[in-house]
């Protein structure tokens, strides 16, 4: 609810431009990214229109789906994001559409030429996998409506996107495992991603204002909150007050927001978690929500993570994938660079 909304907006703008058929198959089963482009020297303008947005080796992509796949992302962005951001993103999520077209068809290309298949038994191991990813309580019957998905389509993403993974996999530089050096070089130039920021972990009740209160009303909720820090301070259960009187959802886990950094929260409220002594019931602290009451559960001062094994072991991996991040643009790259791609304009 405190984190500023329009970083919320850019990171669902992100995630789910993204999450396509082939962030199905690359982000969720190889754990790969790459920045997306349809221009270049391979692709050619000025065709006249015809019903196709963009062709691909040959391979058409249809303005109807085109249209229908821009409708479906801009529907659900509509609810998710505000008005103002809203109007700026149908450029860039035409771009992704045309981009995760472009990047499937080469790739689907690519895999078929090379003859690389992939088995029942990977299917599955994959499948478990992704099933195992899920967020607690969501099944992978719901993940596949949200998404639009039919079970068939399903299965199709897997595949391409284990065969995929063989084909980045195969690349001579991702057959190269990290050395020591190459982890304490990681280390040592990275020093500043190796700080662990300073945290609070509180929970807090709120008393929500709404727009159109006036004086009289906001001086009620706020002698609301006074009463109720009293009881606090007396004695009373803060898991039972929040649950029965806080109008932040947190109040389901008793109005534990869980731990969080500077920047996440509203400045206000912000300052004074960062400045109280953990277990105190804070003073009454007002922002543009409300009135808060709020206890620090734990405050954890910034430190420097040592290169121990466990920070070694981080490190290998992802130095390990990185080198699959930069095999996977490496290939598309070389894709792209051979292969026709005219892009139709209306």
């Amino acid at each position: 609810m405190f984190v500023e909304s329009a970083r919320r907006g850019e990171q669902i703008l992100k995630s789910s431009i993204k999450f396509g058929m082939i962030a199905v198959c690359v982000c969720c089963l190889l754990q790969i990214t790459a920045p997306l482009a349809v221009h270049g020297a391979a692709a050619v303008k000025g065709v006249k229109p015809s019903d196709s947005v963009i062709e691909v080796n040959g391979v058409k992509f249809a303005r109807s789906q085109f249209d229908v796949e821009m409708r479906k992302k801009l529907a659900f962005l509509k609810t998710q994001m505000p008005a103002d951001r809203f109007q700026q993103i149908e450029p860039e999520v035409k771009k992704q559409v045309l981009d995760d077209f472009v990047i499937r068809t080469l790739l689907s290309q690519e895999v078929k030429r090379l003859k690389i298949t992939a088995t029942e038994g990977e299917m599955k191991e994959a499948m478990d996998r992704l099933k195992a990813s899920l967020p607690p309580g969501t099944t992978l019957d719901e993940m596949l409506k949200k998404n639009d998905l039919t079970n068939e389509k399903f299965r199709e993403e897997i595949n391409l996107g284990i065969k995929i993974n063989k084909l980045v996999l195969s690349q001579p530089q991702v057959k190269i495992k990290p050395t020591e050096k190459d982890v304490a070089k990681y280390y040592q130039d990275n020093k500043e991603k190796f700080k662990a920021p300073e945290t609070v972990h509180a929970r807090h009740i709120l008393v929500a204002k709404k727009t159109g209160d006036d004086e009289k009303i906001k001086g009620e909720k706020k002698a609301k909150a006074e009463k109720l820090r009293k009881q606090l301070l007396d004695g009373a259960d803060f898991t039972e007050v929040a649950a029965k009187n806080s109008d932040d959802l947190s109040k389901n886990s008793g109005g534990d927001l869980g731990t969080f950094t500077r920047g996440q929260m509203v400045k206000p409220f912000e300052d004074a978690a960062f400045s109280q002594k953990v277990k105190a019931i804070g003073n009454i602290i007002e922002t543009d929500f409300g009135y808060h009451i709020i206890q620090v559960l734990a405050h954890n001062d910034p430190k420097v993570i040592n290169l121990d094994k466990q920070t070694k072991e981080k490190i290998s991996l992802f130095l390990q994938e990185q080198k699959k991040q930069d095999a996977f643009t490496e290939v598309l790259k070389k894709l792209k660079a051979k292969a026709t791609i005219i892009i139709q304009e209306r």
